[in-house]
């Protein structure tokens, strides 16, 4: 049985009520767009919650509050992770999604449209390009690190204005040792089943890189 979005209420009981619907409504939104322009496999859309939207609040778990008017920028946000759920959870922190891949910006759009968030901008364009600063860098095992780290080197704000220094924060799983000494970072590993009990974060980390 796949969970339902009662798994993320159980890891998040503050959740106002708008924020629970927005959870809610993705249960919808996500397969309707995922049938016109394929962002998810087929598959794995039955696991929504789990696979896409628990895991990347795996972010927030690390890093609980979010100052308002925290900028975070998403590379590779794909149909919307980790930027959407991070987005419905932080509503006074601004998300910047971004992906080379246009018809994904399509769907983050839609999603973020229908279930009425304000704090979201999408563009199709790579991470490269972009001349904005930003608090945070955010990703979902788009690449490895010595590929992912140039990229967003340059996109960071000097001022800190949350609890930790601004930096990438990195959702992916495996052997990280290796990428991180090839990617010469020195990063924080910190395991998703230290806060998530299902078998699927047993080997997931969110990596946490100052910057």
């Amino acid at each position: 049985m796949n969970p339902t979005v009662d798994i993320i209420y159980s890891y998040f009981p503050k959740l106002t009520d708008k924020q629970k619907e927005q959870f809610s409504q993705l249960a919808e939104v996500y397969p309707f767009w995922n049938n016109q322009i394929n962002v998810i496999s087929r598959k794995d859309v039955e696991s929504l919650y789990l696979h896409h939207v628990l895991h990347s609040l795996g972010i927030a778990k690390f890093i609980q509050e979010l100052t308002p008017g925290t900028h975070v920028l998403d590379v590779g946000t794909g149909g919307g992770f980790p930027g959407i759920p991070l987005a419905i959870l932080f509503p006074e922190v601004h998300f910047h999604l971004v992906d080379s891949i246009g018809k994904k910006i399509k769907v983050v759009r839609e999603v973020a449209e229908a279930i009425g968030l304000t704090n979201v901008e999408a563009d199709h364009i790579r991470a490269e390009q972009l001349d904005t600063k930003y608090d945070f860098v955010v990703s979902r095992a788009v690449t490895r690190f010595a590929d992912f780290a140039p990229w967003v080197q340059n996109k960071f704000l000097k001022k800190d204005k949350n609890s930790i220094p601004n930096g990438i924060l990195y959702l992916k799983g495996g052997d990280l040792k290796a990428e991180i000494k090839e990617a010469n970072l020195k990063a924080e590993l910190h395991p998703l089943s230290s806060y998530f009990k299902e078998d699927f974060f047993d080997t997931k980390y969110v990596v946490y890189v100052p910057m």
